[in-house]
C-alpha cells in the first residue's frame, strides 16, 4: 500500500488570503461608493443645469410672445377703420342721368362728387337718374331705391310731366308721395327739391301753376329748394344740345353750380 503524504494547508496563508479578499472587497466597495457618489453629483449638476436652461427658455419664450403680441396689437391701434361715407342720392330724369353727354362723368351729379372730394367731405354721390322718367314713374321706382340707405335725397322730377301737359295736380301728388316715402323710410335724411319750369308755349296759366308747385311743396315739407335747376341754361342754345332741351357738358357745369349753392349748406 503506497503512502500518500497528507496535504497540509498553512493556516497563516489562508488567513492572509482571507484578509486580502476582505481588503479587496473593502477597496472595491469604497471605490464603488465613491463612483456612485460622483455620478450622483454629476447627475444633480446636470439636472439643475437642465432645469435652469428650461426656465430661461420659457422666460425668453414668454418675452417673445409678449413682444409678438405687442407688435401684433400695435397695428390694430394705428390702422383705424376708415369713416363710413354718407350717401347723397340724386333721383331724377335725363337731366340727372346726363343724357346725350359723351361721358357720364360730365353730368352735374358727378361734378358734385368731384367738388365734394376736393373739399375732403365724406360723402358718396349716387346718380339715380332715368331718362324719360315722369313723376308717376319715379313714384313707382322709389320703393326699390329706398332699399339702400341714404342721408341726403335730391329730387329732380317733373320736367317730363310739363312737356307732356300732365295735370299739375298729378305732378304735385306724385312728388308729395315720393317725399313721404323717403321721410318714412329715413326720417333723419335731408331732402332737397329741385325746382323746374316749362316754357310759356305750354300755356301761361299751366306754366305758372307748374312753377309754383315746387315752392309750395318745399314750404309744406320744410325742405331745401333749388329754385330753378336750369337757371342760366334753359333757353340758352349755346349750353344745350341740338334738341334744345338737354344741357351740354358746359351746361351741366352751370347746373352743378346751381345745385351746389343749396347743397353746400346741407353738407
Amino acid at each position: 500500500m503506497a503512502f500518500k503524504p497528507e496535504r497540509t494547508v498553512n493556516r497563516s496563508f489562508l488567513h492572509s488570503v482571507h484578509l486580502g479578499l476582505e481588503l479587496e472587497k473593502s477597496t472595491y466597495n469604497n471605490h464603488f461608493d465613491m463612483r456612485v457618489q460622483s455620478d450622483f453629483i454629476k447627475y444633480k449638476q446636470s439636472f439643475f443645469a437642465l432645469l435652469l436652461s428650461g426656465s430661461m427658455l420659457i422666460a425668453c419664450s414668454g418675452n417673445k410672445n409678449e413682444e409678438s403680441t405687442t407688435q401684433t396689437a400695435a397695428p390694430t391701434e394705428t390702422n383705424a377703420s376708415p369713416a363710413v361715407k354718407k350717401t347723397i342720392v340724386f333721383f331724377g330724369n335725363s337731366l340727372t342721368a346726363g343724357y346725350g353727354l359723351d361721358d357720364p362723368s360730365e353730368a352735374f351729379s358727378s361734378l358734385i362728387q368731384n367738388r365734394i372730394d376736393s373739399l375732403g367731405l365724406s360723402y358718396k354721390v349716387i346718380n339715380a337718374g332715368v331718362s324719360g322718367e315722369t313723376t308717376a314713374g319715379g313714384n313707382s321706382r322709389i320703393d326699390w331705391l329706398l332699399k339702400q340707405p341714404l342721408d341726403v335725397f335730391v329730387l329732380e322730377l317733373g320736367g317730363n310731366d310739363g312737356l307732356r301737359g300732365i295735370p299739375v295736380t298729378e305732378t304735385r301728388k306724385n312728388l308729395q308721395s315720393i317725399l313721404d316715402k323717403v321721410k318714412a323710410k329715413y326720417p333723419d335724411a335731408t331732402l332737397v327739391l329741385a325746382g323746374m319750369q316749362i316754357p310759356p308755349s305750354m300755356g301761361k296759366t299751366y306754366s305758372e301753376e307748374f312753377r309754383i308747385v315746387y315752392k309750395e311743396l318745399a314750404e309744406k315739407n320744410q325742405i331745401k329748394l333749388i329754385p330753378f335747376l336750369l337757371e342760366g341754361v334753359g333757353g340758352e342754345a349755346k349750353y344745350n344740345q341740338t334738341d334744345g332741351i338737354h344741357p351740354t357738358a358746359e351746361g351741366h357745369r352751370i347746373l352743378a353750380n346751381n345745385v351746389w349753392v343749396i347743397l353746400k349748406d346741407v353738407l
